[in-house]
């Protein structure tokens, strides 16, 4: 599914209007008439209290004007709030104010302090709420009396729908500009936005409705959006089919490197996460000294001893007995649970260079690269890097802060810079090619807010990726099988789930995919 930004969307709309010849009006009138479809559908329950339509100056406010004037025909009592004076409307929004001045219907300005607060009675007196205040194009912090505006309909607690998107949230990071509107639905016209989807973003919009204002479909393929929402069809074609006489030759044999004294659970949950998405064969790659632990817990997976010093670090010789070990596989997973010594290091980075084969790379071996990414940009074969946001933070010399406010941002440009494929874990997780296109996951729950959930999503992506797919769609099949796994648990269990039990459950969620696919975040198209 397509997710745009600001600026795509309103290019869109642009070239729409300029060149195919659909006034930008009918556009509007579509907009309105659909939100208000969506509004009846899931909001409007009753007529005993009325509508109240907050509206800016622009054109969001010239939907919100559209959908009090159907609203108003079909016998609903509505009040209108214009947050500006009529005679300072222009365009289709002015045309709009027009019609419901030759209709009679009531428009109360209030585009000050002193009018807010004379209307505030008016304004408790409304049942419900369509919030047509500011569109996507916002992009700083709401100021002065309009913050105000927005924190009372907040703390009136009424359903509530959002044209568009909720006022004060930032279109392309999901993050409140200073304040934003708490919708019960969000209608949103043509495609979903990043900051519907990204949270905190999701979690303002409540339900998101897709409205189909009639922008031709030769204009998305020109403007070419460089986001998608994984969804659970695209996994299912992504997903490798198998033939009745299929073997474990057939499947892939992948290299796990992995763990370290105190850390062996995260080499355990990879090499089985691995053969739970269905790899064929998977060999752990470990010092020596940790074998009876490895082997007494991993039954069907093989093990590779790297000699040690006995106390279960990585040595400085270990590159020969990893190279060896990578002999006929087809990828590399390295890193959990492998620690941060001057030997581990080395060899993350001796891999990267000297391996030729498909690499993951997570947790441990992201913190040995820190500072030592070049070495990734001249790889001919296909990296994946799984950061969650600290790992993200080091590797781009920023700090959390900023990699969270800006993820899209953050993930692109690690996928850049390293010509790699990177996954930024978190809630809705994101997949970014070295090209620049992202892929958002809906799947997950805050239930997944525990240790081990990150080496079985490594183990996930590596097991995929050795059954042949390409790397993209290994780490977004991943993520969302990954996610998917944890929101079947969460059916029985909001919290307290372990990894292990999310890892058991990857076969599950892959047959839920094949059987009846979830359905996306995004209610489908209503005209």
């Amino acid at each position: 599914m397509i997710v745009v930004t600001a600026a795509e969307m309103q290019a869109m709309d642009r070239k729409t209007i300029d060149e195919i010849g659909i006034p930008g009006r009918v556009l509007m009138e579509n907009a309105g008439r659909g939100a208000t479809r969506a509004f009846l559908e899931h909001i409007y329950r009753n007529g005993a209290r009325p509508v109240g339509v907050l509206a800016g100056r622009g054109n969001n406010g010239g939907d919100g004007l559209v959908m009090a004037r159907y609203l108003a025909r079909m016998g609903v009592e509505v009040r209108i709030f214009l947050t500006s004076t009529r005679d300072r409307l222009q365009g289709d929004a002015a045309a709009n104010d027009r019609l419901l001045s030759a209709l009679n219907i009531p428009v109360t300005e209030i585009p000050d302090a002193a009018a807010f607060a004379a209307c505030q009675g008016a304004m408790r007196h409304c049942g419900y709420w369509i919030d047509a205040l500011f569109g996507t194009g916002l992009n700083s912090d709401v100021r002065g009396y309009l913050r105000d505006v927005i924190q009372f309909v907040n703390q009136l607690q009424k359903p509530l729908l959002a044209v568009d998107i909720p006022s004060g949230l930032h279109s392309d990071t999901g993050h409140p500009c200073g304040v934003c509107i708490q919708a019960t639905v969000t209608a949103t016209f043509g495609h979903p936005k990043i900051g519907h989807l990204l949270q905190p973003g999701a979690g303002f919009c409540g339900r998101l409705v897709l409205i189909d204002i009639g922008i031709p479909p030769l204009i998305t393929q020109w403007a070419d959006p460089r986001q998608r929402l994984i969804t659970g069809r695209a996994v299912r074609r992504w997903l490798p089919r198998r033939a009745s006489d299929s073997h474990k030759g057939h499947t892939g044999h992948l290299l796990v490197v992995a763990g370290a004294a105190g850390k062996t659970g995260a080499a355990i949950m990879s090499a089985q996460a691995a053969l739970r998405v269905g790899a064929g064969l998977v060999t752990l790659a470990a010092p020596q000294s940790l074998s009876p632990i490895l082997e007494g817990r991993l039954i069907e997976a093989m093990t590779w001893p790297v000699p040690d010093n006995g106390q279960g670090q990585w040595p400085s010789e270990a590159f020969t007995a990893i190279e060896q070990a990578a002999m006929e596989k087809r990828c590399i997973a390295i890193g959990p649970g492998m620690g941060t010594s001057t030997a581990a290091r080395d060899l993350v980075r001796r891999v990267a260079s000297a391996l030729d084969l498909p690499l993951v790379i997570d947790a441990d071996g992201l913190n040995n690269l820190v500072g030592g990414l070049a070495v990734l940009a001249g790889r001919s074969a296909p990296t994946i890097l799984t950061p969650h946001p600290g790992e993200m933070a080091r590797l781009l010399d920023q700090s959390v802060a900023a990699v969270q406010h800006d993820r899209m941002a953050a993930v692109r440009r690690l996928a850049r810079q390293t010509r790699s494929h990177v996954i930024l874990k978190g809630a809705r997780s994101l997949v970014a090619d070295p090209d620049g296109k992202v892929w958002i996951n809906p799947t997950g729950n805050t239930g997944m807010a525990s240790g081990g959930m990150g080496d079985v999503l490594t183990g996930a992506v590596a097991g995929l990726l050795a059954q042949g797919l390409q790397p993209s769609q290994a780490a977004g099949a991943a993520v969302f099988l990954h996610g998917l796994s944890a929101d079947l648990l969460s059916e029985e269990a909001s919290r307290g789930y372990l990894a292990t039990e999310v890892m058991d459950a990857l076969p599950l969620a892959m047959q839920r995919i094949f059987d009846n696919p979830p359905a996306p975040p995004v209610e489908q198209p209503l005209l």
